[in-house]
């Protein structure tokens, strides 16, 4: 099992300007990020490993106590089992990277923090 994945450069670079827009922690935006992503219907394409210059990130970090959430709620978005290698870090973080593009343009729309957050919430 890989408990660790490594994000693009435009991902880390988005993380690290949606925490200083918003004071939220990477590891929460990830999650809304995969969130955002698995709204989606279309399926994920998964990142190619040239891309992954970013961030590394230990999968506890990024998912905690939601780990088999995020697994059962990936799975679902297939519409079949997945195994853990499958799972992490390959489609989690093909989630991630199409989500953060998704929650940076969220931002973007929104223009400030208050408007972002209502943004989120009214989804």
């Amino acid at each position: 099992m890989n408990f660790s994945l490594k994000t693009s450069k435009y991902t880390a670079e988005a993380l690290k300007q949606l925490q200083s827009s918003t004071n939220i922690t990477p590891n929460i935006l990830i999650r809304y990020a995969v969130a955002l992503s698995l709204k989606n219907s279309e399926p994920v394409s998964p990142a190619g490993k040239e891309a992954l210059d970013g961030l590394a990130l230990n999968r506890n970090t990024v998912t905690g106590e939601f780990d088999y959430i995020f697994h059962a709620l990936i799975a679902q978005h297939l519409k079949r089992e997945i195994t853990d290698e499958e799972y992490f870090p390959g489609l989690f973080n093909a989630h991630l990277e199409r989500g953060i593009r998704l929650l940076s343009g969220e931002y973007k729309m929104a223009k400030n923090s208050e408007g972002f957050f209502r943004a989120l919430l009214s989804q």
